[in-house]
């Protein structure tokens, strides 16, 4: 059947993001000079530890049901730990995920191929973007900042629907957003577990761009494999 939909992977297939060793600690000390100017003061330390401690424990209690709390959630809960009532709507939570969120911003760049491909691809196909994201304001500033929110149909961020990759729920909704069925649709993202099993769970093809050595040990194997996102042009002739 004629391919009618491409939908993208955010992190490290449009864009791509400098590792979690680089960015993190830069961007919860953000989150920590905004508390301290609003006069919550925790040592660092304590609070990088018991900010991991809560989104790990999120994690694992949303690995069934695939859910993705917002950001904002985390903050509360942390500042909980130490005794602070903030809810998820709260300014100081609010200001929190946004300082985390500006200082993030910098550890974010545009592939090179990005603009040219969805220009080449934006008409002849539905686009479509669907990302693991716990900020979704941040995932729509990315897109402003880069100049992409032109290019799609449809954007599904999991922060913004509780709801992560690989459930199927994600793809689903943006495969009804975009009215295509799912054997019409190629997925395109850099992760086996996430984007390749999840899109084809749903019966969408899924191309894997290799952007580093997979670790991942899973029975599920793309249908294709691009080095990068030019070779989608030849990849999707041919699908």
């Amino acid at each position: 059947m004629r391919v009618k939909a491409v939908l993208f992977d955010l992190f490290n297939t449009l864009v791509l993001l400098e590792s979690d060793e680089v960015f993190y600690t830069p961007c919860l000390r953000r989150i920590h000079e905004f508390l301290a100017r609003n006069g919550i003061n925790i040592p660092f330390e304590e609070f990088r530890r018991t900010y991991f401690e809560v989104r790990n424990r999120l994690y694992a209690e949303t690995e069934k049901s695939l859910e993705e709390p917002h950001f904002n959630v985390r903050v509360s809960l942390v500042l909980q730990r130490f005794g602070y009532d903030f809810d998820v709507s709260s300014p100081v939570v609010v200001g929190a995920t946004l300082a985390f969120t500006d200082e993030f911003m910098k550890y974010v760049h545009l592939d090179p191929d990005t603009i040219t491909v969805l220009r080449v691809l934006h008409g002849k196909y539905k686009l479509g973007l669907v990302s693991n994201f716990a900020i979704p304001e941040c995932a729509s500033r990315l897109l402003d900042k880069f100049g992409l929110n032109e290019f799609f149909d449809v954007v599904l961020v999991s922060g913004a629907i509780n709801k992560r990759k690989p459930s199927s729920e994600i793809f689903e909704r943006a495969l009804k957003a975009l009215g295509v069925n799912s054997s019409e649709a190629v997925f395109v993202g850099d992760m086996l577990g996430l984007d390749v099993k999840g899109a084809k769970n749903v019966g969408m093809k899924a191309m894997l761009i290799e952007r580093r050595p997979s670790e991942e040990i899973l029975n599920v194997k793309p249908d294709r494999i691009i080095k990068s996102l030019r070779e989608l042009f030849l990849m999707l002739d041919n699908c």
